[in-house]
């Protein structure tokens, strides 16, 4: 049923679901501790503690080579935006999963990404290969937003 080349071909496919099954743990772990250390913020950070450390951890275990830091400081500004950006997803999930629950919370997080990655793929954005917007998509985009309504309304 499954050979080789579709097993390869589905991991990614995989590993990116399991990725996202995660988050509501982790949104959920971030506002817990946010509340039981008295601010978001400091839930967000325990948490990007906790990260660093498994990441260290990870990198020994595989005994990665250390990199080179002169081709990041050659490169581009936005380079160093992955961790500014990881900071406030950490600390928005501490904070509002509390008041939308895990399930709006990441329904908004997903109807955001997609926003966000049809005008980077739009206009080209960071290198990538410009796609176009569609009515196909905008109709997606207004799917999501119609789940997020449904989802949220739902406890209501």
């Amino acid at each position: 049923m499954f050979n080789k080349v579709s097993i390869l071909a589905l991991t990614p496919v995989i590993l990116a679901f399991l990725a996202g099954v995660v988050l509501p743990f982790q949104a959920a772990s971030n506002a817990a501790m946010g509340r039981t250390l008295g601010h978001p913020l400091w839930g967000a950070l325990t948490s990007l503690v906790v990260s660093a450390g498994v990441i260290i951890a990870a990198l020994l275990l595989l005994r990665a080579s250390p990199p080179d830091f002169t081709k990041v400081f050659q490169g581009s500004l936005w380079l160093w935006i992955g961790g500014v950006l990881g900071a406030i997803y950490v600390r928005s999930a501490a904070a509002i999963t509390p008041k939308l629950g895990a399930g709006g919370f990441l329904l908004l997080v997903v109807a955001g990404q997609i926003v966000a990655s049809i005008l980077v793929d739009h206009f080209g954005l960071m290198g990538l290969t410009i796609k176009p917007i569609n009515i196909a998509k905008v109709m997606g985009v207004l799917l999501i937003f119609a789940g997020v309504v449904l989802v949220q309304g739902a406890d209501r």
